[in-house]
């Protein structure tokens, strides 16, 4: 048996250790409680690789009915479709309805492959106890197809704000100033995660910190309107988005 003296010193090194230990765990749950924030994600480019899809999609229709804009399928990205007929075919009801026709079609037969590590981010900030929501431009008819498609996304979020929840589309700033106040939060203390610049613009207005994916735009041309760049959720971790917040 080792002397009192020895015993003593033991305990108190082991005391030490389990008082640093406690502190630790205690910093950690600070950072977590303190943490007021969400998370709002644009839904095609960010959570879905699907933009090549609808690159071409809109490309075939810009070079049917708007030759004269070459980069139509760019334009319009971020937009819903009801500012995309207010904007480009304002009045042309028949032409209109041609194309809802076609991209209902196109939208229940496209494919919904998922981000590279998005996944994975989503439900380390749902563990975290960080609110997450889903705030696209699509519709409840397309996001219908994504839900059928995937039957585990609406489980990555605590809402899902579509194209009928807004009256003005992106770039307007108006859907994430939305999906903040449903949490009763500020924007400013929010993150969004964006990939187009429509998207990009608005949650810079919205005063929210911006993670820019370069999934369908390059890295220099979307770095003007973002706090980070990146191209996946491969390298972007908990702590990567907590050190946003500062």
């Amino acid at each position: 048996m080792l002397p009192v003296a020895n015993r003593r010193r033991n305990y108190s090194l082991q005391l030490r250790k389990l008082v640093v230990l406690l502190q630790h765990i205690q910093d950690e749950y600070n950072m977590v409680t303190s943490l007021k924030t969400a998370a709002l994600f644009d839904c095609d480019g960010v959570i879905v690789n699907t933009e090549p899809q609808y690159t071409a999609f809109w490309t075939t229709i810009g070079h049917e009915f708007l030759p004269s804009r070459a980069n139509f399928a760019k334009e319009i990205k971020g937009n819903t479709l009801i500012n995309v007929f207010n904007c480009y075919f304002s009045g042309n009801e028949a032409l209109q309805a041609e194309i809802k026709a076609r991209i209902k079609h196109f939208e229940a037969h496209m494919r919904f492959p998922y981000v590279e590590g998005v996944v994975a981010f989503i439900r380390t900030l749902q563990q975290q106890g960080i609110p997450t929501a889903c705030v696209t431009s699509s519709n409840e008819e397309k996001m219908a197809s994504l839900y059928a498609a995937l039957p585990d996304f609406q489980s990555l979020f605590t809402h899902i704000f579509t194209a009928e929840d807004t009256r003005r589309s992106k770039p307007a700033p108006d859907c994430y100033i939305a999906a903040a106040n449903y949490f009763g939060l500020a924007p400013q203390t929010c993150v969004v995660f964006e990939d187009s610049l429509s998207g990009l613009q608005a949650g810079r207005d919205s005063g929210a910190k911006v993670v820019g994916l370069s999934t369908e735009n390059a890295p220099e041309r979307i770095a003007p309107l973002c706090d980070v760049v990146i191209p996946d959720f491969n390298q972007f971790t908990y702590s990567s988005f907590s050190a946003l917040l500062g």
